[in-house]
């Protein structure tokens, strides 16, 4: 009998990050902050990934600096990723453009959210993500937020 856990999608994309890539920038900013703390927590515990490593977690002073780890350790041939939202992913689009046009694979995972205009906002639209269409980078995502997903 196979065996289910409930977790929420925070969990998931950090469950699946952790184990796919060597390098996790990180820089805690709210909603995707518990991306980050998932897999800072498994790497202090020594919790493997499926290449049999304990990623490097990087904890960055700034968004634009965990999109430069990402970069950096990308150019060494490193798989790296970072979890973001709204104006933090705005800050990455420098690096985006260039990781973009060396034609480097990664995946910036995003809890899309509302960027503030004028005071801070908790909406939750996807007006972060549509600013960075102009990068270069390719944009995939579930067209419901409670999309259930079975994975054999």
């Amino acid at each position: 009998m196979r065996k289910f856990k409930t977790l929420d999608a925070n969990e998931a994309v950090a469950n699946v990050a952790y184990r796919l890539n060597q390098v996790i920038a990180i820089y805690p900013i709210t909603p995707s902050s518990p991306m980050g703390e998932w897999a800072d927590q498994w790497a202090s515990e020594g919790v493997p990934n499926i290449w049999r490593t304990v990623p490097q977690v990087v904890e960055m002073p700034s968004e634009g600096g965990a999109a430069g780890v990402v970069h950096g350790a990308l150019q060494t041939g490193a798989l790296a990723t970072t979890f973001t939202a709204s104006q933090g992913l705005l800050l990455m689009i420098p690096n985006m453009n260039k990781i973009a046009g060396e034609l480097t694979p990664t995946v910036f995972h995003v809890t899309a959210r509302t960027i503030a205009t004028h005071a801070l906002s908790i909406f939750g639209d996807h007006s972060d993500v549509m600013s960075c269409r102009t990068t270069g980078s390719r944009c995939c995502a579930p067209t419901l937020s409670r999309k259930r997903w079975t994975w054999r």
